[in-house]
């Protein structure tokens, strides 16, 4: 544990330049005089250190020392991957362990290109999840990526839309999308997805199995939303819109957006014809009514009576 401290310590100093006794006892979580005698350490063994007392005070290494002690241990190789995403990393329980990977890797960079990597992480961040929504509570999503990593069955019980239903299974990828977190696994001879937050009961097993050697998560994971995606809204309604009705129907997804591109052209006012791919005039009438009176449907009839139904009704219920 020490010797892994003093290795992070040395980068540090090698990233931040200059570092005070006290900060550095922040970050590890020990007290001031453990840093010191872990500075002693370091002199000890040949790092060239020099430290001042007092306000701007602090450790820091002479005549641009620069170490390459920098291997990777297991956990901070697999996070990787996932260094410039602390949120998702910290959700599969290698928070810590990204961090320390990406100074790491700062560290062995030439000092220029270090600098540059620094200052890209310090101007830009990315957040993979969605507007105006709160996080599902993950508790075991970290140990479900153990499960992926060591290849061990997993069982766990599932809501699904329909039923709640027990599932023994060999987990292969976790995927992230849209701030929600999906496993992958082989269950009854097939591959499936579960959506992680209607997950329960998760227990990981000791039986391991053997991870297939085509699988691809990636390839997999995208053939898969385009099979699923095609599935979803095998109908389609043709309507006419207007101009800010075009802009509010863009809105409802990339299905959408992608109908809107495709609008044929506009008439005097502005008005567009699209073919808009729907899931069935009833789930496609709640979601119409929230472009107001933008739209008219051309077909099918099912559509214009389901929207003018709960047109009528909520018209009943906010009468004065």
């Amino acid at each position: 544990m020490r010797s892994s401290r003093l290795l992070s310590i040395l980068i540090l100093l090698q990233l931040r330049g200059r570092v005070t006794a006290e900060a550095l006892a922040r970050e590890f979580e020990v007290s001031v005089r453990t840093i010191y005698r872990d500075m002693d350490a370091l002199s000890a063994a040949g790092v060239p250190l020099y430290g001042d007392k007092g306000p701007g005070g602090g450790f820091q290494l002479l005549g641009g020392y620069r170490t390459r002690l920098t291997g990777l241990d297991r956990d901070e190789a697999a996070a990787m991957l996932m260094a410039g995403m602390p949120g998702p990393a910290q959700a599969l329980g290698i928070g810590e362990a990204a961090a320390r990977a990406r100074n790491k890797l700062l560290a062995a960079l030439p000092e220029s290109a270090s600098i540059s990597a620094g200052m890209l992480g310090e101007r830009f961040h990315l957040d993979v999840s969605d507007w105006y929504r709160l996080a599902d509570p993950l508790p075991e999503l970290a140990t479900l990526a153990t499960a992926v990593f060591e290849c061990r069955r997993v069982t766990f019980s599932y809501k699904s839309w329909t039923k709640t239903r027990a599932w023994a299974v060999n987990p292969i990828g976790l995927v992230l999308k849209g701030g929600d977190w999906y496993l992958v696994g082989e269950a009854a001879g097939k591959r499936l997805t579960f959506k992680v937050a209607q997950m329960d009961a998760l227990d990981i097993s000791e039986t391991t199995f053997e991870r297939p050697a085509d699988f691809e998560l990636s390839r997999w994971w995208s053939e898969s939303v385009t099979r699923f995606e095609e599935g979803l809204r095998p109908e389609t309604a043709y309507l006419k819109v207007s101009p800010i009705g075009l802009k509010r129907i863009a809105a409802l997804g990339a299905f959408a957006a992608r109908a809107v591109t495709d609008a044929g052209p506009a008439d005097d006012q502005g008005w567009c014809k699209i073919a808009l791919p729907i899931e069935n005039s009833d789930h496609s009438a709640l979601a119409l009514l929230g472009c107001g009176p933008e739209f008219r449907v051309i077909s099918p009839a099912s559509l214009r009576r389901r929207i003018g139904v709960l047109a009528e009704a909520i018209v009943k219920e906010n009468e004065a």
